[in-house]
């Protein structure tokens, strides 16, 4: 499973370039949070956490590499907080309308 949290501005082009690439299976979802940076100061108002965007897919371990490749230049801003990627291993998926097993 890749977990990647990028920019929100950012999400619509990782989403569009996963599935260009074939990568069509995902979840996205709106989070909030901080990385290094500890959030921001605007003036004399701090935001101790940030909204992020969340792209979640999962794939098969050759692909992996590839994936993350793809988001990072997809999400790529060259400012920080542009966000990280996390890939952990899946060691079971169900498909529930079906019961099928496996990617």
């Amino acid at each position: 499973m890749i977990r990647s949290i990028v920019r929100p501005e950012c999400a619509d082009d990782v989403a569009d370039a996963l599935a260009a690439a074939g990568f069509i299976g995902m979840t996205r979802s709106s989070v909030v949070g901080r990385g290094r940076q500890q959030g921001i100061t605007s003036g004399t108002v701090r935001y101790d956490e940030l909204p992020k965007a969340m792209v979640m897919t999962v794939v098969e371990d050759d692909d992996v590499e590839t994936v993350t490749a793809i988001v990072a230049k997809a999400a790529w801003t060259g400012h920080v907080g542009d966000g990280k990627i996390f890939v952990s291993p899946v060691e079971a998926a169900f498909t529930v309308r079906t019961g099928a097993t496996g990617l």
